[in-house]
């Protein structure tokens, strides 16, 4: 089961940050993506947590051709086809799950498995995924990163939890090839004031933090 449109790498290259979307109803979601376009970001994860992530998966896809969107939170086989039925571009994952993976793989779409220790971020890329996510980095922080890149310098990283606008630069500068950015990015404030022109000049920030690295 392939989807139709793939994941466009060169768009993501240009902001290579992924932001996590939680437990929010569609019209927010499709604000939100209003404001992603306009802050120049292009990737977006739709959580399969999220009630009726399905359809603002394919609503999302249908309304702005242009951007990336993905499915987090991909825990089974079932989670991972429904996602592709939706539209989902890319794959994400909080653990590993060699099955999902590996179809995945098969499938030619991108997957970002989930890992924590040096002997899991090494499986999930051996096993083919795209970059690995390191989650959760709270505690870990950039010089985990840089430890862990140093003898597996091959490995493309995605530290996810705990990335702000404050260390988002750390991170690529540890070697990061992308992080993947929750509340830090999604700032609830700006949302529940429905302040979302305010929301793409804090996407513009933190997009600008990154400058050197991209």
């Amino acid at each position: 089961m392939k989807t139709k449109h793939p994941f466009n790498w060169k768009s993501h290259s240009k902001a290579p940050i992924v932001g996590i979307v939680r437990g929010l109803p569609l019209d927010t979601v499709i604000s939100i993506a209003n404001a992603y376009v306009l802050a120049g970001l292009s990737t977006i994860e739709i959580t399969m947590n999220t009630i009726g992530a399905s359809e603002i998966i394919t609503e999302i896809r249908n309304k702005f051709p242009n951007l990336n969107v993905g499915a987090g939170t991909v825990c089974s086989v079932e989670d991972y086809n429904n996602a592709i039925a939706a539209g989902a571009q890319f794959i994400v994952t909080p653990v590993i799950n060699e099955e999902v993976i590996k179809k995945a793989v098969a499938d030619d779409v991108p997957i970002f498995p989930g890992a924590y220790s040096p002997s899991e971020i090494y499986k999930a890329w051996s096993l083919g995924a795209s970059a690995v996510k390191i989650f959760p980095a709270t505690q870990l922080g950039p010089t985990f990163v840089k430890d862990i890149l140093a003898p597996l310098n091959n490995i493309k990283v995605i530290p996810t939890g705990g990335v702000t606008k404050e260390n988002i630069a750390s991170f690529f500068a540890a070697g990061a090839t992308g992080v993947g950015m929750g509340s830090s990015l999604l700032n609830k404030e700006l949302i529940k004031q429905n302040n979302f022109n305010g929301l793409a000049e804090h996407f513009k920030n933190i997009k600008a933090e990154i400058k050197a690295y991209l």
